[in-house]
């Protein structure tokens, strides 16, 4: 069976129908949306109106200023206008889809129902005829529906509310909500919270941290309303961060986390005391923990955060310390150690780490370990950071040994750090009584090991075996043998410490007597004084140290001034060549008080060493007599004394000689001028006349090549003097005495005054020869102190202590010294004196230049300058 092929028109209809069929579907779904609002709207809008109203009380805050009863009345009243406005809602109906053709027909306006002929059937039978009959008519009906589209919806809204107070609860809407963001806004949930709940106090709040005492940073407030904005807080390694919560539940938790992740709990503190039962305290929480890296801070409640903070942790970086210079031995035979401690708070403590050169042997068991000897710190929080200890370590057995010492630092973190070690000599005591070194000896054989107790007692008979031809005084015998039984009957440890130590009393005093005596009790005096200022005593400690002070210094000075008396070759108290008076010593003790408790401690540190100082020098002059060295001093202060002057008569010939090649131009350009503007001018000036052949100072003339012969003497003279004080510096060295900086200076400029000389310019030498002679007077004031210093003469103990002014004859002339005058006796001169001698000056120059003054007043101009 074949089909019949389909024809066009056929395919054009079946296109047409398909065509018709989806405009007429989305007709009907715009009006089956149309009905469906017109019909809920009018029903729905009474709820909506409900709910705006309550959220309009809610946002405006009506509800948080109404008292609960009110508050849930209207709650009540709102809940029953919702479930009115529901009631309506039972009454909508979904359109059918009759009620749909009709509606679009009906906007359309078109008649005899085109659009539900679409859809519908013929009645009656089927037959041939009547399907294509009916074919025909939706064919027809079709044509009709070209234009088709769907209706509007229409509500009724505005017949039912013709005054449009819908409108009014829209507008309260959108007011509300834009108020709700203000201060006075309310919220949704406060129509559900009791005022009770609501006006409760929020938790309070209080975080700081406090940084280590030592680094002397404040207290950081985390919740201070100024670093509200911070992000990050940087603080010190080892603060403590503190957390207090009032009014909380009881139920925060703390937590600290770090860079990487770890997070770790911080537990609460227990509170110190519970609260009476009578009253309702709110509740504490307390927290307190440590930070030491990066990290960031959270405080919870539940699942609530309640505050979080960063921190940024400073790591504290260990403390360094170094030697500056080598240890020194200080004039009265202390240790002085200069030194250098960096650190970024300060350091807490320093020692001096003592260890033998040579360890003793594996038998050896010695009485005493490492002497202790505390540093002093620098000033915590200060710029410098150099500081200097002293302290006599003369009475411990090591002293003269070789030793290894090294210098320990701690800071407050607990970070220890070491210096290099150092070799040295530990200096020691000098005793010039054979008998006082002899029962030395024998102490320090007995110190440093206790098996040597046979050997000590040996040499003991031994120095007694006759004592009328060996000891002078018999009760230095009698001390010997009293020290012998000891230490014969000495079995312990303790009992041979006291041996020992009444050794030493014992040979202080065959040397110096009970002199020895005040002196240690003046030093325990001092370190007591010291430690108390230190570890920040109270006042009645420091009265306490500072009566004790002046006790031990009033009983030795007077037993000084008797040795003094039975010695009239003993040092005077003198300090810087001035007499040093009880007066200046109470003063300097006083103010020492004065300062400890006002609480400038440092200060009254730095004048306690200064008063040590002074003692030891006092000390120092006459536990060490002149003698060699004090030739080879004087030898060199004599040679400065000559370098000095010849540099001042190099320098005044330097002038002599630039002041004649000076005239020499001024009158070549005088001669040049005539020639070219006068010819009979410079005719007249070549014709000899009186004078012509001398300068303006009245000496003869000089030749160009006689001033240049002239000049490089003067340089070859200013070079060997230059040589000759580097030999001086390096004469210095060999003695133990350190050239200061005006030495290195002098030089310098000796050097630029040959270079100049060697250029011809006399005025630049001369400037350079002024500074290497000024340098000069410095370097040598210098070297007296440093010599004084080393011969515990402050002012010339070669003089026999001469008192304030004594360094004159009679006539009130300056006495000859031991080296060069450093000018000290000669006043200096203020800035207007200096001006007003530079115009006299000035004024004899400029009337010595003038070639037509006569003889006699030149004479007396350079009589005045002292240039012969």
């Amino acid at each position: 069976m074949t089909e019949r092929p389909t024809s066009g028109n056929e395919r054009g209809l079946a296109s047409g129908e398909r065509g018709l069929a989806g405009r007429l579907a989305l007709s009907r779904l715009a009006t089956r949306a149309a009905m469906i609002f017109e019909r809920g709207w009018p029903l729905l809008l009474p709820l909506l109106i409900v709910a705006s109203l309550f959220l309009s009380f809610s946002w405006l805050g009506l509800f948080a200023r109404l008292p609960d009863a009110a508050r849930i009345g209207l709650l009540a009243l709102f809940a029953l206008s919702a479930l009115a406005a529901l009631y309506p809602l039972r009454f909508f109906r979904l359109p059918s889809a009759a009620e749909v053709d009709r509606r679009i027909e009906a906007a359309n306006e078109l008649l005899h129902s085109p659009v539900q002929v679409q859809t519908d059937r013929p009645s009656g039978a089927d037959s041939v005829f009547s399907q294509a009959l009916w074919r025909e008519h939706q064919k027809r009906m079709a044509e009709r529906l070209s234009s088709l589209g769907p209706d509007k919806p229409r509500t009724g809204v505005p017949d039912r509310d013709r005054w449009g107070l819908r409108a009014v609860a829209g507008l309260l809407l959108v007011t509300a909500f834009a108020f709700s963001f203000g201060p006075f806004g309310g919220r949704i949930s406060d129509g559900f919270v009791a005022r009770a709940a609501r006006d409760a106090v929020p938790p309070r709040i209080d975080a700081w941290v406090t940084p280590p005492a030592y680094t002397g940073k404040p207290p950081l407030f985390l919740t201070a309303d100024a670093n509200q904005a911070a992000q990050t807080f940087t603080v010190p390694q080892g603060s403590d961060v503190s957390l207090r919560v009032t009014g909380g539940n009881g139920e925060e938790t703390l937590s600290y986390a770090d860079t990487d992740g770890n997070a770790r709990n911080i537990d609460p503190a227990a509170p110190k005391t519970p609260a009476p039962a009578s009253q309702t305290a709110p509740k504490v929480r307390q927290f307190t923990g440590k930070l030491n890296s990066n990290g960031t801070l959270t405080l919870k409640s539940g699942e609530d955060n309640l505050g979080r903070w960063a921190f940024a942790v400073i790591a504290d970086k260990p403390p360094a310390i170094r030697f500056v210079g080598e240890p020194k031995r200080a004039v009265n035979g202390s240790i002085e150690l200069n030194y250098q401690i960096d650190d970024d708070y300060g350091a807490a403590s320093a020692k001096a780490v003592f260890e033998l050169a040579d360890p003793p042997q594996a038998n050896a068991h010695p009485l005493y370990g490492a002497p202790d000897m505390p540093l002093t710190l620098p000033r915590r929080g200060g710029k410098a950071t150099a500081a200097k200890t002293t302290k006599d370590l003369t009475e411990h057995v090591w002293a003269g040994s070789t030793i290894k010492l090294t210098l320990s630092v701690t800071d407050d973190a607990g970070h220890t750090a070491t210096s290099e070690t150092k070799t040295w000599t530990m200096p020691e005591r000098p005793f010039g009584n054979p008998l006082a070194r002899a029962v030395l000896e024998q102490r320090r054989l007995i110190a440093l090991d206790t098996n040597a107790k046979p050997r000590a007692l040996d040499l003991m008979d031994a120095i007694t075996l006759r004592p009328e031809d060996t000891i002078d005084n018999m009760s230095n015998y009698l001390a010997i043998m009293s020290a012998r039984s000891r230490l014969k009957l000495s079995e312990t440890d303790d009992q041979l410490r006291n041996v020992v130590s009444y050794l030493w009393e014992i040979a202080l005093g065959i040397e110096e007597g009970n002199l020895s005596a005040a002196e240690r009790r003046l030093r325990q005096a001092q370190q007591a004084l010291q430690d108390a200022i230190k570890n920040g005593a109270s006042d009645e400690e420091i009265e306490k140290a500072m009566k004790e002070l002046r006790e031990a210094m009033n009983q030795f000075l007077q037993e000084f001034a008797q040795r003094a008396q039975q010695n009239p070759n003993a040092p005077q108290m003198q300090q810087n060549g001035r007499e040093l008076r009880q007066s200046d010593i109470d003063r300097m003790m006083d103010e020492i008080e004065k300062l400890a408790k006002s609480g400038d401690r440092d200060k009254a540190q730095q004048l306690l060493s200064e008063l040590q100082d002074m003692m030891n020098n006092l000390q120092a002059g006459r536990q060490q007599p002149g003698g060699e060295q004090d030739g080879e001093m004087r030898q060199q202060m004599d040679k400065l004394g000559d370098i000095m002057r010849r540099q001042q008569e190099m320098m005044n010939d330097t002038f002599r000689l630039d002041q004649m090649q000076r005239g020499q131009r001024g009158q070549d350009g005088d001669q040049q001028l005539g020639e070219d503007g006068d010819p009979q001018q410079g005719q007249d000036e070549q014709r000899p006349g009186p004078g012509q052949d001398r300068d303006p100072l009245g000496r003869p003339k000089m030749s160009p090549k006689d001033l240049a012969d002239a000049l490089k003497q003067l340089q070859e003279g200013q070079g060997q003097l230059q040589s000759e004080l580097d030999q001086l510096k390096k004469g210095l060295e060999g003695m133990g005495m350190e050239p200061n900086e005006g030495f290195g200076e002098a030089g310098k400029s000796m050097g630029n005054a040959e270079k100049s000389l060697g250029e011809a310019e006399g005025d630049q030498a001369v400037g350079h020869q002024g500074r290497a002679l000024e340098a000069l007077r410095r370097g040598a004031k210098e070297m007296m102190k440093q010599m004084q210093a080393m011969q515990g003469d402050q002012g010339g103990s070669e003089q026999g202590g001469r008192q304030q002014g004594a360094d004159r004859d009679p006539l009130g002339r300056p006495r000859a010294t031991n080296g060069p005058d450093d000018g000290n006796s000669v006043k200096v001169p203020d800035e207007i004196d200096v001006q007003r001698a530079r115009q006299i000056l000035d004024a004899i120059r400029k009337r010595l230049g003038n070639a037509l003054s006569p003889d006699i007043e030149r004479s007396y101009l350079e009589r005045l300058l002292e240039l012969k």
